[in-house]
């Protein structure tokens, strides 16, 4: 398969290539692997199965950045 699909990230409607991972898609966003969770369909992807887990059509993907911060 070839060319590109829609799915919804964070809420905007974006095209990602055909056969893109969770994995492709966080490198693709620049985002450090370890600074982030990601759930497709409502469903926590775990990082082991990142590049395992291809995207498809109508997917809704939340990447969610974690924050440093606190008292100090």
């Amino acid at each position: 398969m070839s060319g590109t699909i829609q799915i919804t990230l964070n809420g905007v409607n974006t095209p990602v290539p055909a056969e893109h991972s969770v994995l492709d898609l966080v490198s693709s966003l620049g985002l450090n692997p370890q600074q982030v969770a990601v759930e497709v369909n409502r469903e926590i992807v775990t990082r082991a199965t990142w590049s395992e887990r291809v995207l498809s059509p109508a997917d809704e993907i939340e990447v969610v950045h974690f924050v440093g911060g606190g008292e100090g």
